[in-house]
Formats: C-alpha cells, sequence, structure tokens
C-alpha cells in the first residue's frame, strides 16, 4: 500500500510540475495551448513540432523552463515505473493484488478529475502565475492577455507568395490599417527580421508576416490574389472594417449616456 500511494504523490508531483510549466510559458508569450503541448512533451521526453519548437529553442526564458522539465520528467518517470512494479511485485506475493488496484484505480481517477476540471485550472493558474511574477527574477509577460487575443482577435503569421495579393507593394499602398490589420514584423526569405515596420517597407515573395487583427480578416488575406477581384476584396474589407467600427462607437456613445 505505501508503494501505490508513493506513485500516486509521484503523479501529483508531475501533474503540478507540468502545470507550473505551463503557466511559465504562457507568461512568456506563448498561447495556453502551445504551452501546455510543449509541457507536457518535454516532460514526457516525446518531442514536439518543428515550427513550435523554434519557437522555445530561440527564446531563453523558455528554453531554460523546458530544459529543467526534461530533467525533472525523466526522474518522475524512472520513480513512478519503479514504485508501481515494486508495489504490484509485493501485492502478488502477500495477496493483496486487487486491493492495490482498487486504491490505484481510484487514486488515478481522482487525479484525472483534478487534471481536467476548468474550477481547479483556473485557481492554480492564477496562483501559479501569481507565485512566479512575485518570487521569481525572471521578467515575463502575457502578450496573449496584453494584445486581448480573445473574440475575433488573434495574431498570426502569413506567407507572402509570388501570385498574392500583397507581393511586391509597399506597405502604405496596401492600406492594411484600413481593414483593421497591424503589421508587427516580416521576417525576409534571407532571415533578416524587420520589426513594426513602417509604410516605405515592401513585400516580396516568401516574406513572412506576423500579422494582428481579426480572424476573418486574415484568412481572407491570405487567400487574397493579386489582380483587380483582390482590390475589390480589399475594398470590401476596408467598407466592412468601417461599418464595425462605427457600430463600436454607437455602442460607446450608448454606453456613455447610461
Amino acid at each position: 500500500m505505501t508503494a501505490i500511494i508513493s506513485l500516486l504523490i509521484v503523479l501529483v508531483v508531475s501533474l503540478l510540475i507540468v502545470r507550473i510549466a505551463t503557466v511559465a510559458l504562457t507568461l512568456t508569450g506563448l498561447s495556453k495551448p502551445v504551452a501546455r503541448f510543449q509541457a507536457r512533451s518535454a516532460f514526457t521526453g516525446t518531442g514536439f513540432t518543428t515550427a513550435e519548437s523554434e519557437q522555445v529553442v530561440q527564446h531563453p526564458v523558455r528554453r531554460r523552463i523546458v530544459m529543467l522539465l526534461m530533467l525533472l520528467g525523466n526522474a518522475g518517470i524512472v520513480s513512478a515505473v519503479a514504485t508501481s512494479m515494486l508495489s504490484f511485485t509485493g501485492a502478488e506475493n502477500t495477496g493483496l493484488f486487487s486491493q492495490n488496484m482498487l486504491v490505484l484505480i481510484a487514486g488515478l481517477f481522482l487525479l484525472w478529475i483534478f487534471a481536467t476540471s476548468q474550477w481547479v485550472d483556473n485557481r492554480l493558474s492564477r496562483l501559479i502565475g501569481w507565485a512566479l511574477t512575485e518570487f521569481t527574477s525572471i521578467e515575463l509577460r502575457d502578450y496573449a492577455g496584453l494584445l486581448h487575443l480573445t473574440g475575433d482577435y488573434i495574431v498570426a503569421e502569413l506567407n507572402v507568395n509570388s501570385h498574392d495579393w500583397l507581393c511586391d507593394q509597399e506597405l502604405k499602398d496596401l492600406r492594411l490599417s484600413d481593414e483593421g490589420v497591424l503589421v508587427l514584423g516580416i521576417e525576409r526569405q534571407d532571415g533578416a527580421y524587420i520589426g513594426a515596420p513602417r509604410g516605405e517597407h515592401r513585400l516580396y515573395a516568401n516574406d513572412r508576416l506576423l500579422l494582428y487583427g481579426r480572424e476573418e480578416v486574415l484568412s481572407n488575406l491570405d487567400e487574397r490574389r493579386r489582380g483587380a477581384a483582390g482590390n475589390r476584396e480589399h475594398q470590401e474589407s476596408i467598407k466592412r472594417q468601417a461599418e464595425l467600427e462605427q457600430g463600436e462607437r454607437g455602442v460607446d456613445v450608448i454606453g456613455s449616456a447610461e
């Protein structure tokens, strides 16, 4: 029975470690789903996808978090496997195999409820976030929260192709801001990066753009092709954005009157 309890304790500690790492990665600017996946992947040693692993490897704080997760994960998994083997080997000798199995299943069921509870996740994440910002010297920022990445607004990458409406034009001529789109950065084909680009910057084929705006607009922009059809879509998008802003101003006026 002691071995079963030890195994459950190891699993609880493992869940807490992954949860803490998830919150820490989120505070460095990763979205919560990506941070959760990266934390679990690093802790279990299963690896991660190429694009997301670059986001971790190129960021010094994220890199330290993932390295620590790998070390703790190896120790935790080995301990859990060894404890399980000892508990069931001893149980076979003493005739307590069924009892140990019931205790283990009940414990795993409670852990599953704990791990999947949204109520627990929200409160634990707030507590961990407060502790990390209060007691660590690492400068962390929740960029998803700062950019208000909720509802329709997202940050997305867009690859510029030679036949795209965006290609071979300067930003000032594209008037993307009139569509409610902000260009946060441009990554050139040779790896050069332009942060907060200005109007005179020209877009070329194989550029990668970092954009902020409504998901519907960014999706349309990604599919927009050069020519008269692309120009019409641009004008229609500007019109929809103007209507949206007018509606938002109307709501603000009503709210102020109340």
